[in-house]
């Protein structure tokens, strides 16, 4: 026999360890005698009694199967009774929801059929199993906060899409959303549930009463005297709405909470398992303790925390006859969190670092060496999913102890190499959501949370105006606010200190996925982390409507700044050994990535349109510039692909529902609703098809994947990293681009994967959780408000007094509990280290567009959620971090807000960028990047030549492109210098709260001087871009104000029936858009007249006269609707209806009063005499339209009615707030000087018969004869025809030429 004991045979299931009788005394093995008392210690009796050695029976490798096999029989007679019926219950014993038959309405239900998802309405389920005796139990863990009921019925409940569990006789059921509990009618119960609570459900059916828990804590009785007797038996059940979900625990798995005395699960555990699991677990923690002496002859105790193997044979054996009955046993997910689970966190309870505890590190060796590889696989998996559960579902206690416990665990178990692989590979995003690692819960009661005694004194701020802007005069804070803000600040700093540690565990989590140097058997952890990282970020992106497999936004929030924060540090530690490569602070995605095929971007937008367009369009710019070929039948089999994916997709719709699924079939993902860490399919119930629903049945295969990704998850680091001339995800590397090493290949594409996560869900979370800051404000007001009414309220009325004491009372506690909880938030959500985190996102977007601008061409192969990032982080940063910390606090803030300015400024009418809603969302942007002085002044700084570029493309002519967000931003250059034009808000809305007070149209104006001299020059120096855009303007202007009076005629005709009809409210919202744009279209002509008014009176220029009598002609149209007496406007405007605030006198008279005061005041003698003549001349102009302006009435109307006391006329002189005393002499001189010059007009003026007017307008002589049909007009009418058409008005004729006409004398 050798040193290693040959003749010991290992096969599955029974090892058939035994040694050769007649060789008993071997090196390596131990003595008989040592031997004897070594297995006797390992393997005690079960009474713990040990015999003297004299009559103990020897024990040998050859009998210790037969003394385990006794040890385990020993205490278990509950074997027998196993299959027995429980009394007080019916049903299978393995409980689980009745998919068959015992549900209503449309439901997803988990392949284990634990967990529900709501498809419908109101749909409702039960389970399988019922109860009519003794006292029951069953968790349910709440995976979303939205509406359900959650309780008890019986089997002659039935309900429907608006009636379910608790609405019914014989049915009870607890609602933590609305805070009630339900049979039949309904009243307040219990406390409010979040996502992530455990709701237990407890009923007695000897007392006739039922119970709820909510995460162990009892929230008291809820119904009592419950029918019971024959007949009545209870089933666990639960109705949802839409999206809602949960996952049920009837006792497949240790219940979570607090054991309640005297109740049993509803299945009961796997008892006899469990006592052998325990006792073998005992046998293993002997063998680690019980060490053997081989130079003394003895055994000793020894250190568990440094116990290793060390290759002895003796122990080996030992552990392979425990691992002979132990493997099975793990493979169950009971035992293996009530068991191996337990065990595994008590090694770590000892404290210290997970370093500090080799023994976990050392018992998974023992695992892959002792067990076969299938069971290993599925003990890892169980104890991976219940460590996800048991930190999801875990309530938050003051120092975060629980959640740092289980995640301590999940480091010790990474760090076992092949471990970490397993679960890499096919684990941690194939089956379980391993996202939920990184996200820390809010807790929605904080007194649960223990934020009362963390954090004592609330503050909030109080320095609001009644419209929830801070107010101007910044008060001098008083020594009580004082002590209670810094106190408050104490606490959040407290709280900031817990919640770190568990981030920085998350980030150990990721350090160990994506540690690239585990070579040993196999990929590197990184390789695999890429591809599944991939993967789980196409699902997120092809799946946008299907919330069964979309990650939850609040959970990408966390897992965004985890990868952040590690990708940082490996890059700058890259850094550290290659100093040539970039630091983490120049980061940026080279634009290679983009059309090399490396990454694979799904089916996302690019810049330039899709993927194989441009690969046609410009494949010879990636022959010439990246070295890339495009083959011919790659081309082809690229278009045929994309047919047959939409082939499928057709199909596939046509025969499924929209979220993928098919009836009684199975989807390849688990669902992040009901229970985010199970491995299993879903199913979809209806009950429009329970014919059609199948029994269980195992996993249907995946559906069909595009060859791309599936060559995606067949990468290797070669393919990734480049090796021997290979430059793997670098390959194609433009000229323009410089040849310096970034860093390591993986990062790029881990960088550029957080990118996209940012698009995908994070900002629109960032923004959602500001309203609990917004509700702080809120009720601050409304403290402060209640507060001056109790100082203010006579002593007299007590009664009031009361009330309002009460007011105070509930406000106060409200803002208590909600300032705690937005110290949560800010903690772990708009924290400054979150905020450099999203600002370092922004200036890697910078980056990466300039360095892709630069390639030409090949910029269309960006993804378009680069330019996406890029404005929406910038728009978080300004608006979703600035009630904590302040933007201008970040390192080169003024270079990155001027470096994304010329991004907006060049991008907004780049022709390589083809996508509508980017092109919107860049012209949006930048609208918004005006309004604010800080980044208008930042547009400034940007180079000269593409200020210049910008304002051209700004008036480039409306037509033919979204013209409304130009013209906006044009307005607010200007907001600020036109007449009357310095307000922020209207005055007739000053008295009303805004609905945002943050919307950028409701800043101060700042106008720009810089740019208004740009368009000036734009519009002076080229002949043909003034016509062009003015003649848009004008159009535009035409076309609004005319739909603006057609629908106010309309609402009014609807306002005079006698039924009251409600007008529709888009009709009003476009009403009144219509008014907005005509105003807005009125203050650009203003400008446009204000800087540049040769344009219009230099009749030297082509078509100045026209614009001018365009111009004019428009003016009058708009002064005459509005000013007429008694006239629609005034109507609809006193109407005031919902949704038309805007529309008043006010806005809109001043605008046309500023173009008429600058043509006919603030210009030359010759330009005032040209913009008066043809004023005067238009058939349109009336002289009382301009007294209107001054509130001069009308002389026939005073004649006519007596005024009345209550009408007030409209006057420029009642806004002394907003016009100047010297704009209001310039109207009355304008009104002096018209009046003056209508009276001569008129007396100079010849009577004109009918027979010379031009029969167009009938408004001026005819002056102007076609060639060559020789019909006759205007000047006016055929050279504003003449723009838009080259045909005759009267008989369609080519007009080739126009000549002037002049009417022979009679003879």
């Amino acid at each position: 026999m050798t040193s290693r004991g040959s003749g010991t045979a290992f096969s599955r299931r029974n090892y058939r360890l035994s040694t050769e009788s007649e060789k008993p005394k071997v090196t390596g093995i131990v003595n008989s005698k040592l031997l004897n008392d070594y297995l006797h210690r390992i393997f005690p009796s079960a009474d713990g009694i040990q015999p003297a050695a004299a009559y103990r029976k020897p024990l040998t490798f050859q009998n210790l199967q037969e003394h385990l096999d006794k040890l385990l029989v020993e205490d278990s007679g509950a074997e027998d009774s196993r299959d027995q019926v429980l009394e007080g219950r019916l049903g299978p014993s393995t409980v689980v929801l009745d998919h068959t038959s015992g549900f209503e309405g449309l439901l997803l239900v988990d392949d284990d059929l634990l967990g529900v998802i709501g498809h419908s309405n109101f749909g409702s389920i039960r389970a399988t199993t019922c109860v009519y005796k003794g006292k029951w139990i069953y968790e349910v863990l709440i995976s979303s906060q939205g509406l359900m009921q959650i309780g008890w019925c019986t089997l002659n409940c039935r309900f429907n899409q608006e009636e379910g569990v608790g609405d019914t006789p014989d049915s009870y059921a607890y609602d933590g959303n609305r805070v009630r509990k339900w049979n039949v009618t309904t009243t307040n119960y219990g406390k409010s549930w979040a996502a992530g609570d455990i709701v237990s459900c407890l009923i007695d059916l000897d007392e006739g009463t039922i119970a709820f828990c909510l995460n162990g804590v009892s929230l008291g009785t809820a119904f009592d005297n419950i029918t019971k007797g024959a007949g009545m038996a209870y089933f666990p059940a639960i109705s949802l709405s839409f999206k809602e979900s949960v996952a049920f625990n009837f006792g497949s798995r240790p219940l979570r909470t607090y054991p309640v005395e005297g109740y049993r699960p509803l299945q009961d555990p796997p008892s006899v398992d469990l006592l052998k699991a325990h006792k073998l677990l005992g046998y293993l923690k002997n063998v680690i303790h019980i060490g053997i002496d081989m130079l003394e002859g003895k055994l000793v105790e020894k250190d568990t925390s440094t116990w290793q193997l060390q290759g002895e044979p003796t122990v080996l054996i030992t552990l392979a006859h425990i691992f002979n009955r132990f493997a099975p046993l793990m493979c169950k997910v009971y035992l293996v969190e009530d068991v191996l689970m337990n065990f595994l966190l008590s090694i770590l309870e000892q404290g210290g670092a997970v370093e500090a505890h080799p023994l976990i590190q050392q018992l998974l060796d023992l695992m892959w060496l002792l067990m076969e590889d299938y069971e290993v696989h599925e003990c890892l998996k169980q104890l991976l999913m219940s460590l996800l559960r048991a930190y999801r579902f875990s309530p938050i206690i003051p120092d975060l102890g629980l959640q740092i416990h289980y995640l301590r665990l999940t480091i010790a178990v990474l760090k076992h190499e092949k471990s970490r692989k397993y679960l890499l590979n096919n684990v941690l995003f194939d089956v379980l959501r391993s996202v939920v690692f990184f996200y820390i819960k809010s807790p929605l009661r904080v007194e649960e949370a223990g934020l009362q005694e963390l954090i004592p004194t609330t503050w909030w701020p109080n320095r609001f105006t009644k419209e929830g802007k801070e107010s101007k005069e910044v008060k001098e804070e008083s020594a009580e606010e004082r002590l209670r803000r810094r106190a408050y600040d104490r606490g959040c700093q407290r709280l900031k200190k817990r919640i770190e540690v568990v981030e920085e565990l998350q980030v150990q989590i990721l350090k160990l996925l994506l540690n690239n140097k585990d070579r040993g058997g196999g990929e590197a952890s990184r390789y695999i982390f890429l591809n599944k990282f991939r993967k789980f970020l196409q699902e997120n992106a092809s799946n946008r409507g299907n919330l069964t497999v979309l990650c939850p936004p609040e959970y990408m929030v966390c897992f965004l700044h985890r990868l952040i924060s590690i990708l940082r540090c490996y890059w700058d530690g890259h850094k550290a050994k290659a100093p040539a490569a970039l630091s983490s602070e120049e980061a940026y995605i080279p634009p290679q990535l983009f059309y090399n095929g490396k990454v694979d971007y799904f089916d996302l937008q690019r810049l330039g349109g899709l993927l194989s367009h441009l690969k046609k369009t410009l494949k010879d710019d990636l022959a010439l510039k990246a070295n890339i070929l495009i083959d011919p039948a790659e081309l082809q089999a690229v278009t045929m692909d994309d047919l047959d994916e939409d082939e499928e997709s057709a199909t596939s719709t046509a025969q499924r529902p929209v979220a993928a699924l098919a009836i009684g079939g199975a989807l390849s993902r688990p669902s992040w609703l009901s229970s985010p860490t199970l491995g299993r399919a879903n199913r979809f119930l209806s009950t429009a098809a329970v014919s059609l629903m199948n029994p269980r049945r195992p996993l249907g295969t995946l559906e069909k994947m595009k060859a791309r990704t599936l060559s995606v998850e067949q990468r290797t680091e070669d393919d990734i990293e480049g090796s021997h001339g290979n430059e793997g995800l670098l390959l194609g590397r433009p000229p323009e681009e410089p040849e310096q090493s970034i860093t390591e290949n993986s990062l790029l594409e881990i960088l550029d994967g957080i990118v996209m996560m940012y698009n995908l869900s994070v900002h629109q979370q960032l923004g959602k959780m500001v309203g609990v800051s917004d509700d702080v404000n809120e009720y601050a007001l409304a403290l402060k408000d209640t507060e001056e009414k109790i100082s203010r309220c006579p002593k007299r009325r007590r009664d009031i007094y009361e009330e309002l004491v009460k007011s105070q009372k509930v406000f106060s506690e409200k803002l208590n509990h909600l300032s705690r909880r937005l110290a949560w938030i800010n903690v772990t959500i708009y924290s400054k280290e979150k905020m450099q985190d999203v600002y370092w996102l922004l200036r890697v977007c910078i980056r990466t567009i300039e360095h892709g601008d630069r390639t030409g061409s090949l910029f269309a192969f960006m993804p378009e959620f680069y330019l996406s990032v890029a404005m929406n982080s910038y728009s978080a940063l300004k608006n979703y971090f600035s009630p904590v910390h302040s933007m201008e606090e970040l390192p080169g803030y003024e270079e990155t807000l001027s470096r994304l300015a010329a991004i907006l400024a060049k991008h907004f009418a780049d022709s390589r960028i083809v996508g509508t809603d980017i092109r919107d969302s860049l012209m949006q942007a930048l609208a918004s990047y005006v309004c604010y002085p800080h980044s208008l002044r930042a547009v400034e700084r940007i180079p000269e030549e593409q200020r210049i570029s910008m304002m051209r493309n700004l008036l480039a002519p409306y037509e033919q492109r979204p013209w409304a967000q130009t013209n906006w931003i044009l307005v607010r250059l200007w907001r600020g210098c036109g007449f009357g034009y310095r307000y922020t808000r209207l005055p007739h809305l000053l008295k009303t709260k805004p609905e945002d007070a943050n919307l950028p149209s409701l800043q101060k104006p700042c106008p720009s001087t810089l740019l208004q001299r740009h368009m000036a020059d734009l519009l002076l120096s080229d002949c043909d871009m003034a016509p062009s855009f003015l003649n848009s303007v004008l159009n535009q202007l035409n076309w609004a104000f005319s739909e603006f009076i057609g629908m106010i005629q309309e609402i009014q005709q609807a306002a005079e029936r006698l039924e009251r009809n409600f007008v529709d409210s888009r009709q009003l919202k476009v009403c009144a858009t219509c008014f907005d744009l005509s105003v807005s279209l009125l203050r650009v002509l203003e400008m446009t007249v204000t800087l540049a008014p040769e344009i219009f009176l230099d009749w030297s220029r082509p078509s100045s006269e026209l614009l001018l009598r365009r111009l004019a002609q428009l003016l009058n149209q708009v002064l005459n609707r509005v000013t007429a007496e008694r006239n629609l406007f005034d109507r609809v405007v006193n109407l005031r209806l919902p949704g038309l605030e805007s529309v008043d006198h006010y806005p809109i008279l001043v605008a046309v009063t500023g173009i008429l005061v600058r043509l006919l005041m603030d210009t030359d003698f010759q330009g005032a005499k040209r913009a008066t003549a043809v004023l005067l001349a238009d058939p349109c102009f009336q002289l009382r339209s301009i007294q209107y302006l001054l509130g001069h009435a009308e002389p026939s109307a005073l004649a006519a009615t007596p005024p009345s006391a209550d009408k007030r006329h409209f006057s420029l002189h009642t806004y002394t707030d907003y016009i100047s005393l010297e704009e209001l002499v310039k109207v009355e001189r304008m009104l002096s000087h018209l009046s003056e010059e209508s009276k001569q007009a008129a007396a100079s003026t010849l009577p004109t018969s009918e027979e010379d007017l031009c029969p167009i307008c009938y408004a001026h002589p005819i002056s102007a004869i076609f060639r060559p049909c020789s019909h006759k007009s205007c000047k006016a009418c055929i050279n504003q025809h003449l723009m838009n058409n080259k045909d005759c008005f009267f008989c369609k004729a080519t007009i080739t030429g126009v000549d002037d006409f002049t009417k022979p004398a009679s003879s």
